[in-house]
């Protein structure tokens, strides 16, 4: 998407005011129903082997491409499952749970990757006035629904946690839904979705309860929206370099240093289009930021110092590969030439 972010912010505030009318009213912040068909159960073992992809969703080649080499990779040691970072339906979210672009963007495109999806919610997933403004948040519901219809698809909430194994867990996933707090078009006039509202405020709560309790040897909180980052969209609070608090994520920045950092080992979150692996910095308190956002799109440039990186890539498409046991987390990063799909390990080392 091309959009000068900077001078939509003149009419955001008139428009964050239409747009609040049709984000009224609660959230699926309950289960979803039950699912109607069965679902890929998750797996019960060990040790664990997690396709770590973001920003898939556009039915393209590209994608395409990804899910060729992630299939090629899967059929020589297989995945246990994936985790999905958010952007799931490109370019404005689904209109409905039965929507059929979730069959072209997201069923289509993985088949063969038969295994269950931890999806997360993305800002085009909550699209109103232009693609990725987040400004109608009760859109991404649709995808908590679709939940019911979706063997793979893993959503029973906008937040979320998954234990796996459930009994004994090695990883505990928390699953974050930060786009009320990232939107371009922030609900100004709808206390529900402000910072301080009822959907953040009981998030939050959550969080802090799920990870205290949590047995799990890996907690990793998944999110769209990243706290460090040397793609275009850059870090939370300055945000695609806008100087307006309620528009670039400086709520978000908030959140994360009191409900995450330090709290789970990793990050890991997408909305940039580049696959970056970042080393810890003080702010982080150990935790690790990792960004895999090039499952369909290239953001081909970047600001490579902006935050310490082990690697980091902004021309290639590709996803991640993380895994894990009880003493050893190892992270290997895979690109992806859509004329040859095969998958190139470009970066492979233990991490934990």
């Amino acid at each position: 998407m091309n959009v000068d972010r900077r001078g939509f912010l003149a009419g955001a505030a008139a428009a964050a005011s239409i747009t609040t009318l049709a984000a009224a009213g609660p959230a699926w912040a309950q289960p979803a129903p039950a699912p109607a068909v069965p679902k890929f159960p998750f797996p019960n073992t060990a040790d664990l082997r997690i396709l770590v992809t973001g920003d898939a969703g556009t039915g393209a080649r590209p994608q395409w491409a990804v899910a060729d080499a992630a299939r090629a990779l899967h059929a020589q040691r297989p995945f246990s499952l994936a985790v999905g970072l958010g952007d799931n339906v490109y370019e404005s979210g689904p209109w409905a749970d039965d929507d059929a672009q979730f069959k072209a963007k997201f069923e289509d495109p993985n088949n063969g990757l038969d295994f269950p999806w931890v999806m997360v919610q993305g800002n085009h997933d909550n699209s109103s006035l232009f693609p990725g403004d987040g400004g109608w948040l009760l859109r991404g519901d649709h995808e908590v629904a679709y939940h019911a219809r979706s063997a793979r698809w893993w959503m029973p909430s906008r937040y979320y946690s998954v234990r796996i194994p459930h009994e004994q867990p090695l990883v505990e996933f928390f699953v974050l839904d930060l786009n009320p707090i990232a939107a371009y078009l922030p609900p100004l006039f709808n206390e529900y979705w402000s910072a301080t509202g009822t959907f953040m405020t009981e998030q939050a709560a959550w969080l802090d309860r799920a990870i205290a309790e949590s047995p799990a040897k890996w907690k990793i909180a998944l999110t769209h929206h990243p706290y460090l980052s040397n793609g275009p969209h850059g870090n939370a609070g300055e945000y695609d370099g806008i100087p307006v608090d309620l528009v670039n994520g400086s709520e978000v920045k908030k959140f994360l240093e009191v409900h995450v950092l330090g709290k789970c080992q990793f990050l890991l979150s997408g909305h940039d289009h580049n696959l970056q692996v970042l080393d810890p910095t003080t702010d982080c308190k150990g935790t690790r930021q990792i960004i895999s956002g090039a499952a369909a799109k290239t953001t081909n440039k970047g600001v490579p110092d902006r935050n310490p990186a082990q690697y980091q890539t902004y021309t290639d498409l590709g996803f991640m590969v993380l895994d894990l046991t009880a003493s050893s987390a190892d992270l290997g990063v895979y690109t992806v030439d859509p004329s040859n799909p095969q998958p190139v390990n470009v970066f492979q080392r233990r991490l934990a």
